[in-house]
C-alpha cells in the first residue's frame, strides 16, 4: 500500500509539473504575442476609429460594381489561371528530386542534405512579389515572370513538405525493398513513392489554389493577368470597376477552390 501510494503521489507530482510547465509556455505565447499585437497598433482604437469613416467612403465609391468591360477580362482571367497551372507545375517538377535529397531518410549524404534544406529555406524566404519584379525586369511583362516567380517560390514550400512527407514514411516496405537488393533508385520507387504520392498530389492541389490567389496578385507588378487590369482601375481610380474585378476574382477563387476539392477527393 505505501509503494502504491508513493507511485500514486509520484505520478501526480508529475502530472501537477507538466500542466504547470504547459500553463506557463501558454503564458509565455500568449505574452508575447499580446505585446506585438500592441507595438503594431492594434489596440489603438481611436486611431481604428478614425478609419472607419475612410473605409465607408471608399466602399461607397465602389458600388454599384461597373461590368461595362467585363468582356476584357475574359484573357487576363485565362492569363492568371494558366499562370498558376504552369507555376505548380514548375514548382512540383523541381521539388520532387530536391525534397527527396532534403529528407533524412533518403538523402544521399548529411552535406547533401543540408544544402537541399538551405536551397528550400532560401526559395521560401523570398516573396513571390520580389521575384515578381526580378523575372520582370529579366525577361519583360507577361505572364512568363508571373509563372517563374510562383514556381521558384512554391518550390520552397511544397519541397518542404514533400520532404517532411518522405521523411514520415514507413520503413517497413523500404526495408523489404533493399533486402530484395533493389538498387537505391528501386527502394525509391517501390518503397517510399507509393506511400508518399497521394500525400504529394493533395499538397501540390493545395498549393495551385494559393497560387492562383497569388497570381492575380503577380499582374500588379506587370507579370500579366487580372491583377494587372485590377491595377489599372487602381490607379485611374475607377473603383466601381475595380469591385467589379474583385467579385469576378471572388468568382474563379470559389471555382477554383471547388475543382480543387473534388481532385482530392478523387486522389483520396
Amino acid at each position: 500500500m505505501n509503494t502504491r501510494s508513493l507511485d500514486h503521489n509520484v505520478i501526480i507530482d508529475q502530472q501537477q509539473r507538466a500542466w504547470n510547465s504547459g500553463a506557463l509556455r501558454l503564458v509565455t505565447i500568449l505574452l508575447v504575442i499580446g505585446l506585438c499585437i500592441h507595438y503594431v497598433g492594434l489596440f489603438d482604437g481611436e486611431r481604428l476609429a478614425d478609419g472607419g469613416p475612410a473605409i465607408l467612403l471608399l466602399l461607397s465609391e465602389m458600388f454599384p460594381p461597373d461590368f461595362q468591360n467585363a468582356r476584357s477580362w475574359l484573357k487576363p482571367l485565362i492569363d492568371t489561371l494558366a499562370m498558376s497551372v504552369a507555376g505548380t507545375a514548375l514548382a512540383v517538377v523541381l521539388s520532387i528530386p530536391l525534397a527527396f535529397l532534403a529528407a533524412r531518410n533518403t538523402t544521399p549524404h548529411a552535406v547533401i542534405y543540408q544544402v537541399a534544406r538551405a536551397t528550400l529555406n532560401a526559395l521560401r524566404s523570398i516573396p513571390e512579389m520580389i521575384l515578381g519584379i526580378i523575372f520582370v525586369a529579366a525577361v519583360g511583362f507577361g505572364a512568363l515572370p508571373g509563372v517563374l516567380a510562383l514556381g521558384l517560390h512554391s518550390v520552397g514550400m511544397i519541397g518542404k513538405f514533400f520532404a517532411e512527407a518522405i521523411e514520415h514514411a514507413d520503413e517497413a516496405p523500404i526495408e523489404a525493398a533493399r533486402a530484395a537488393g533493389a538498387t537505391p533508385i528501386q527502394v525509391l520507387l517501390h518503397g517510399v513513392v507509393p506511400q508518399v504520392l497521394p500525400q504529394m498530389a493533395d499538397i501540390s492541389i493545395y498549393r495551385w489554389e494559393y497560387n492562383f490567389r497569388a497570381s492575380t496578385v503577380m499582374g500588379m507588378v506587370g507579370a500579366g493577368g487580372i491583377g494587372f487590369e485590377l491595377m489599372g482601375s487602381l490607379r485611374i481610380m475607377q473603383y466601381q470597376e475595380v469591385s467589379a474585378i474583385l467579385l469576378v476574382i471572388l468568382l474563379m477563387v470559389t471555382l477554383v477552390d471547388t475543382l480543387s476539392s473534388t481532385l482530392r477527393k478523387r486522389f483520396k
